[in-house]
């Protein structure tokens, strides 16, 4: 009998509470924000992507990364390691085609904060070799290979 009481007044806090809330579109209020500053952070991206948007949000992960990071060499260092369709983009010879592209990606590389590695086993498979690709670009021997060097080292796996 005491647990009828409990019930009554129960619901007559929470049905108006869910009332209230069914005529909202933010039920559960609005997200919280955390202010946070990052620094030392090493990270290696596993990239296989196939278009250019695709490509284009890893770039701009890595760079607000880097920014987040205060942009700073010494504390710092992200690793973008290509081995997909998107090799293709990197080509000398389809230069005019992503020009745009391969002016932001290598822009992203000066000052040593962000590299770009290539698989060379995936690119020989695609018909590209070194001297096919653009100088900003390292040759790696294979991409697997080098995404466990690098966490080997410490760093955080990306994809």
């Amino acid at each position: 009998m005491m647990l009828r009481p409990f019930v009554v007044v129960f619901a007559a806090l929470w049905l108006p509470a869910v009332a209230a809330s069914a005529d909202s579109s933010a039920p559960w209020g609005q997200a919280k924000v955390v202010e946070k500053t990052y620094s030392k952070q090493k990270v290696v991206y596993d990239v296989s992507v196939k278009t250019v948007a695709q490509l284009e949000n890893v770039l701009d992960r890595a760079s607000y990364l880097s920014a987040l990071n205060d942009a700073d060499p010494f504390d710092s260092k992200i690793v973008i390691v290509l081995h997909g369709d998107e090799i293709g983009f990197f080509a000398v010879r389809n230069y005019e085609k992503y020009r745009e592209l391969m002016v932001r990606a290598q822009s992203l590389t000066v000052g040593g904060i962000i590299d770009m590695r290539m698989c060379r086993v995936s690119a020989h498979r695609r018909g590209f070799e070194p001297q096919d690709i653009h100088g900003f670009v390292t040759m790696v021997p294979m991409a697997d290979a080098e995404i466990i060097d690098l966490q080997k080292q410490g760093f955080a796996y990306m994809q």
